[in-house]
């Protein structure tokens, strides 16, 4: 069921990449959300074109599902060989003034549908939601959008592709954090992808 939503999401994210005009800082979100999709914490540190691919440079944190001494296991197989060289992390593009509220209560109807039938713990939530890389101005207005009930329909009513780009990545990010999508998320996912492949057309 998933893949029915990624897929064409991705397809969508690389047009969107091919009219962007910060390229280099979108295409370093947005690879790092597709690992975030596995599970993976990543961060891009270098990117490059490379004739007709790609060259990415990426830091990569332990995997939700592993295990720790395996983890650590591999650290310290490869702190043996090699060193590691800093690089300086790109930062990734913001959300339009315009279009903040409108991203925010997304977010927020995102969360309140994960768990429907229960009122959200914000407190459990807030970390989970800190490493999806929002501001901590962005978490406030989502804290505060989570009092009141949303219309997902009407969110999406002129919002900029862009934005439903993004949106539509972090609420997937969101379904993801307990490894299922029930039918309230994957309702979600599936207008936002409609709404963002209708503004493409």
């Amino acid at each position: 069921m998933l893949s029915q939503i990624v897929r064409p999401m991705v397809t969508t994210q690389i047009r969107l990449l091919a009219k962007s005009k910060a390229t280099r800082a979108t295409l370093v979100t947005t690879i790092a959300r597709w690992l975030g999709f596995l599970g993976v914490q990543a961060k891009v540190t270098q990117l490059n074109a490379a004739g007709d691919k790609i060259k990415v440079s990426i830091t990569v944190g332990q995997p939700d599902s592993s295990e720790d001494s395996d983890w650590q296991q591999i650290l310290q197989n490869l702190s043996r060989n090699t060193s590691e060289t800093e690089e300086s992390l790109i930062n990734s593009a913001s959300i339009p003034a315009n279009q903040e509220t409108k991203y925010q209560r997304i977010l927020a109807y995102a969360i309140q549908m994960s768990n429907p039938n229960d009122a959200t713990d914000w407190e459990q939530i807030y970390p989970h939601l800190q490493l999806l890389g929002l501001e901590e101005s962005m978490l406030l207005g989502v804290k505060s959008a989570l009092k009141v009930p949303q219309s997902l329909d009407r969110l999406v009513k002129d919002l900029d592709a862009d934005v439903a780009a993004v949106a539509l990545s972090q609420t997937a990010s969101i379904a993801l954090l307990d490894r299922k999508v029930n039918a309230e998320e994957y309702q979600v996912l599936q207008t936002l992808l409609e709404a963002m492949v209708n503004k493409f057309q």
